[in-house]
């Protein structure tokens, strides 16, 4: 249940933030619900192709905000600026290396971007957004 009241918060009250820390949990478990609606959109473009072509420009736009959001977050986490997911753009190893840093641990301590994630989620201990 927490994938999906994640992948909502995410989307519903997170869209366009790119400041504070996200945990690996709230990273990790919006990464696989975005696999998850992928391979279900990939299903319905093999199915019928005209539709699955649209379908995906439509997901991926929709879905481009909220994910560079969560990953810059995710990178605050472990004390490095959201500004590293420019890596992704070096061919072949760009995206694996910010991979990579999204699975690094997160600072145990406040850092310059915020206070430590005070639950797995994506609010603050009082159930609010940051």
């Amino acid at each position: 249940m927490f994938l999906v009241t994640n992948f909502i918060d995410i989307i519903t009250k997170k869209y366009f933030c790119f400041e504070g820390r996200a945990s690996r949990k709230e990273f990790w478990m919006f990464f696989l619900a975005l696999v998850i609606i992928n391979a279900i959109v990939n299903v319905i473009a093999r199915v019928a192709p005209a539709v699955g072509g649209i379908l995906s420009l439509i997901v991926f736009l929709a879905f481009l905000l909220p994910t560079l959001g969560a990953a810059a977050r995710r990178l605050h986490d472990t004390g490095k600026s959201g500004w590293m997911q420019l890596l992704a753009l070096i061919p072949f190893v760009g995206g694996i290396i910010v991979l990579i840093l999204c699975a690094l641990e997160g600072q145990k301590e406040a850092n310059q971007y915020g206070e430590v994630p005070a639950c797995g989620c994506c609010c603050s201990g009082e159930g609010e957004q940051k």
